[in-house]
């Protein structure tokens, strides 16, 4: 009975008109594109987003640089260790130490360092080799700390933002007054969002290439230990009197 009212009070075809025109409203609901560039959402970051591209190039750079370095470093012949022990043994002191100036990496320089001391004290070719080893590791990881500090100050560079963009938007509601349009709080709300996912996108980066290079590092300090068990064990060995002419 209700719909037979309902029907006579509105003509069927006026409640098709009506539901087509409410599901094609509807449909025609989208997401709001985005039209703004990359620097135009830049910009509207305000200027905290100069300091995060700052430190971008920055952690881009030294993970960058210390990769190539770690790498080069970690570079080891597989045989380096046996040919030294042949050389030391046989008395070529010579040619060993040629065959570590050969090889451009942290423990060549430790066992060269350990040869050229020979004759010595075991103790004296121990902590001359621990403190080349010392220098290399200092090298490998000098801009490692610069990194980690990128990795947790960027993230605090965009909350900043965010606290700065919050207070713009609040300054311009109080100087609105009772005329507040969405226009208004529509820069300070874009500061605070774009300076938090500028601050995270960087501390993510930074965060991740420090703890890759320190796993690095840590992996080669490994190699460099062992090898100068190794060259310990070749000391204990008495090498050969007879020098290489």
């Amino acid at each position: 009975m209700i719909f037979n009212l309902l029907q006579a009070a509105v003509p069927a075809g006026e409640i098709a008109d009506t539901l087509g025109n409410a599901y094609s409203g509807s449909a025609a609901v989208a997401p709001v594109e985005m039209n703004e560039s990359l620097w135009s959402l830049f910009r509207m970051g305000g200027p905290l987003m100069w300091v995060l591209l700052a430190l971008s190039v920055i952690a881009i750079y030294l993970i960058g640089q210390k990769w190539w370095q770690i790498r080069k470093a970690s570079k080891i012949d597989a045989n380096f260790m046996n040919d030294i022990r042949d050389y030391v043994t046989s008395g070529k002191l010579k040619s060993a130490i040629t065959l570590c100036r050969k090889y451009d990496n942290p423990v060549a320089r430790m066992v060269e360092t350990g040869i050229q001391r020979l004759g010595r004290p075991l103790s004296d070719i121990q902590s001359a080799v621990e403190n080349t080893g010392n220098v290399e590791v200092a090298r490998l990881e000098k801009g490692l700390p610069i990194l980690a500090s990128i990795a947790g100050g960027a993230p605090m560079i965009g909350f900043l933002g965010t606290v700065i963009g919050m207070v713009q938007a609040f300054f311009n509601m109080s100087k609105a007054g009772a005329n507040i349009d969405i226009s208004l709080l529509s820069g300070g709300i874009y500061t605070a969002m774009l300076t938090t996912v500028g601050g995270l996108i960087v501390g993510v980066i930074a965060y991740f290439g420090y703890n890759a290079l320190t796993s690095q590092v840590s992996n080669l300090v490994y190699k460099m230990e062992s090898s100068t068990i190794q060259f310990v064990d070749i000391v204990l060995n008495e090498p050969g009197k007879e020098e290489e002419n």
